[in-house]
């Protein structure tokens, strides 16, 4: 039997609710599913998933016609709407943010360890302790080329999403927390 993981912010943000003007909400903003194969880099702080990008939007029919041969053009019936997203940016709604200089990262970080730490049980905090310093080190090295992505409800305390290309590549990686998410079974 097949079960379709996916794993959300909640770690971070449902363990405290924000009041709404429509009563209470939180963010818990779906990252990832296990249709998305991860890596575990830097003892399991970060997840690494590659990314691809896809034309959405494009229908290809093949009625059988050689457009060459019959002298038409090969652009011919091509849909105007299609577009290239990248797959996981586009399934998740990741919101891209701007970058941060390195200031800014080191304070988010600051940050981030400050909220998460407490929300991990023991053995996992003693973990994220030991090789947050590390992951967070990987992370400044690649500083200037990284993008970053919050989920769809743009919520400020949110785990933050990465992605940058590997030299010589055409598709992004990603990098996430991983005890950041929370794996919710569908």
């Amino acid at each position: 039997m097949n079960l379709l993981f996916r794993w959300r912010t909640d770690l971070l943000l449902a363990d405290w609710i924000l009041p709404s003007i429509l009563g209470f909400f939180h963010a818990g903003d779906e990252l990832l599913s296990d249709s998305f194969p991860y890596k575990e880099i830097h003892n399991g702080i970060l997840w690494e998933v590659e990314g691809k990008w896809v034309v959405q939007g494009a229908v290809d029919v093949d009625i059988g016609a050689n457009p060459s041969a019959e002298g038409a053009d090969e652009d011919e019936g091509v849909d105007d709407q299609a577009v290239k997203v990248v797959d996981i940016v586009d399934t998740f709604r990741l919101q891209e943010q701007p970058a941060f200089d390195k200031k800014q990262f080191v304070t988010y970080m600051k940050r981030f360890i400050k909220l998460l730490t407490p929300k991990l049980d023991e053995e996992k905090q003693e973990s994220f302790k030991k090789n947050i310093e590390g992951a967070t080190k990987f992370l400044l090295s690649k500083l200037s080329d990284l993008q970053f992505f919050v989920g769809e409800s743009m919520h400020d305390d949110g785990s933050l999403v990465f992605a940058y290309y590997r030299e010589g590549a055409t598709d992004p990686t990603f990098l996430y927390f991983a005890y950041a998410l929370k794996e919710v079974k569908c």
